[in-house]
């Protein structure tokens, strides 16, 4: 059941429509960034295999095969360092996952409100940003000296509010990957504690079936 969950939270991360829309965009020959999609995968991938971990226990103790119940013990123990080492990964880069999507927001934009917007796609990618994030351009301030690009790059209901009320990118591209980020670390710290209990179990469950046998 854990492993299950585990694995319907990564897919709807995965799927996520605001995360899909920003990570699939292309400016020019370059791809956005999606260094978010690998702790993503990781999760998806721990489920999967906790699903069947979890049957090869269930299994393991209702034949009480010490065999089992051991292979069950080691799957988990190799699952739980490959999630530690996922974790450590994440928390070291969870600030440069949305720095690099702001990089690759600010490249568009800069494109975008110059004569190369018409060579490539930059205008496309810019308003793709708006529209899914509701926000409008990268800063407050450049709302206020450059109010032209606003109307042909912003949504419409940002032309119509102020420039104060309306909120930036960047701060709307932190805001949507700390939350999406503080989700895997929710779940990953779920399925840790999940995964000790079940250690500590399954060896307490062989050690007595081993000396039930003995009798």
């Amino acid at each position: 059941l854990a492993g299950g969950i585990i694995l319907g939270v990564a897919l709807w991360l995965r799927h996520d429509s605001q995360t899909t829309n920003i990570l699939y965009l292309q400016l020019g020959d370059k791809q956005a960034p999606n260094t978010f999609y690998v702790g993503i995968y990781i999760l998806i991938a721990v489920g999967a295999v906790m699903m069947f971990v979890g049957f090869l226990g269930c299994y393991g103790a209702i034949q009480e095969s010490q065999c089992l119940l051991g292979t069950f013990f080691t799957c988990l123990v190799i699952l739980f360092a490959c999630e530690v080492a996922a974790g450590i990964w994440g928390f070291v880069n969870k600030d440069q996952i949305a720095k690099d999507v702001k990089q690759f927001y600010d490249q568009a934009f800069q494109q975008a409100i110059t004569v190369e917007s018409e060579t490539n796609n930059a205008k496309a990618v810019v308003k793709t940003f708006h529209e899914t994030l509701d926000c409008c351009g990268p800063s407050s301030s450049v709302g206020v000296i450059s109010p032209l690009w606003r109307e042909k790059l912003c949504p419409k209901d940002s032309i119509q509010k102020n420039v104060s009320e309306f909120s930036n990118c960047h701060k709307k591209i932190d805001e949507l990957f700390s939350g999406k980020l503080y989700l895997i670390g929710i779940a990953a710290i779920v399925v840790a504690v999940i995964m000790i209990f079940e250690m500590i179990l399954s060896m307490v469950l062989c050690c007595g079936i081993r000396n039930s046998s003995v009798y």
